[in-house]
C-alpha cells in the first residue's frame, strides 16, 4: 500500500492554520478549514498488513530511555530493537489512556453550548480525531505485540478526578503538555530511516492532526487567562505542572526493560539518571516552556516540577 500522506515539511502541512489570528472564532474556522484538508483515516492510511521486518525500531534509538547508558552499550542489537518496539508501545498506550481524558474533558467544556459556533464544532472535530488516534495506537500495539502497558493505578485514580474537576486553562493546558511532548518525539520518529514504517506513518498523521489541537489549546488558554488572578494563576500553573509529571512518568513502563531480557531494576536506575535523555526532554520542551512562560504559569513551585522532570 502506498500512502497519500504529503511529503511537505510539518512546518508547510501546519502553516495552513498558524495564520496569527487571535480571536477564537476566526481560529477555530481556520482550524475546520484545516481539517478538511489535512485529516487521515488511519484505517488506509497505515499499511496493517506490512510485516515489520528485521532490524527495524520502533522509535530513533536516540530517543529510548537507555540511549547513552552503560546498559545500552551492553545490550545487543536485537535487544535494543525490542526494547524501543516496546517503548514506542508503552507511550502509544499513554497517549491513548490521555486522548480519553481529553476528549472528556471537551465534551464536559462545551455540553448544552451553542453548536452553531465554530468553536464548538472544532472540538467535535478534535474529538472524532482522537479517537481515530486512540484506535490507531491501539492496532499499532498489537501489531507489534506489545499489549498491557497501562499507566500506574495511582495515575489512573489522579486521571480519574483531574478529567472530573478541571476546565478552562487547567484542562487545556494539560492537554497541550501532553500533546506537545508527544509531537515533539514524533516529529524525529516519521522521518527515522531506522524506524518501522508503520510508526512512520502513524506518527505523521498524529503530528498533522494534533497540531491543530495544539493552536487550538493555545488559543483556549489565552482566552481562559484574560483577567485571571494571581492567585488563580499560581493554583493552574501547579496544577498542570503536577498533570505533566504524572504524564511524563508514565510514558515508558518498567515492563519494557523485561520484556527486552533486561534487569529492570538495575534499568530504571540507568533511565533515571541518563543524562542524554534529559538534554533530549529540555532541547523538546523549550518552545513549551516559552509558551507557558507567556501565559504566567511558569511559577516557581511549577518551575520546580519542570526542572525535577528535565523539561527546563
Amino acid at each position: 500500500m502506498t500512502s497519500t500522506l504529503p511529503n511537505a515539511t510539518t512546518d508547510e502541512l501546519t502553516g495552513v492554520f498558524h495564520a496569527g489570528a487571535r480571536d477564537g472564532e476566526e481560529v477555530a474556522r481556520r482550524l475546520l478549514d484545516s481539517a478538511a484538508q489535512l485529516s487521515y483515516d488511519p484505517s488506509t492510511e497505515v499499511d496493517w498488513d506490512e510485516p515489520l521486518g528485521e532490524g527495524l525500531h520502533g522509535l530513533n534509538p536516540e530517543w529510548s530511555t537507555l540511549y547513552g547508558t552503560p546498559l545500552w552499550d551492553e545490550m545487543t542489537e536485537e535487544q535494543r530493537v525490542t526494547l524501543t518496539r516496546h517503548e514506542v508501545a508503552s507511550i502509544m498506550s499513554t497517549g491513548i489512556w490521555f486522548e480519553m481524558i481529553l476528549q472528556q474533558m471537551l465534551l464536559r467544556e462545551h455540553y448544552a453550548g451553542d453548536a452553531t459556533r465554530k468553536d464548538f464544532q472544532f472540538a467535535l472535530t478534535e474529538i472524532a480525531d482522537e479517537c481515530r488516534h486512540s484506535i490507531m495506537f491501539a492496532r499499532a500495539c498489537e501489531k507489534l505485540g506489545a499489549t498491557g502497558y497501562a499507566p500506574k493505578r495511582s495515575g489512573i485514580e489522579l486521571g480519574r478526578f483531574f478529567k472530573t474537576v478541571a476546565g478552562a486553562e487547567r484542562a487545556f493546558g494539560a492537554a497541550l503538555v501532553a500533546e506537545e511532548v508527544l509531537d515533539v518525539m514524533q516529529r524525529d520518529w516519521m522521518r527515522g530511516e531506522d524506524v518501522l514504517p508503520m510508526i512512520r506513518t502513524t506518527s505523521r498523521i498524529h503530528v498533522v492532526e494534533e497540531s491543530r489541537h495544539m493552536t487550538y489549546a493555545r488559543q483556549e488558554m489565552r482566552e481562559s487567562l484574560v483577567g485571571a488572578s494571581k492567585p488563580r494563576l499560581r493554583a493552574s500553573a501547579l496544577l498542570i505542572a503536577i498533570v505533566t509529571s504524572v504524564v511524563v512518568t508514565n510514558l515508558v513502563h518498567r515492563d519494557v526493560y523485561t520484556a527486552a531480557g533486561l534487569d529492570a531494576d538495575r534499568a530504571e536506575r540507568e533511565a533515571a539518571g541518563n543524562k542524554h535523555h534529559h538534554a533530549m526532554m529540555r532541547t523538546s520542551s523549550r518552545h513549551l516552556m516559552a509558551f507557558l512562560g507567556e501565559c504566567g504559569l511558569l511559577t516557581g513551585p511549577a518551575v520546580v516540577v519542570y526542572r525535577r522532570l528535565h523539561m527546563l
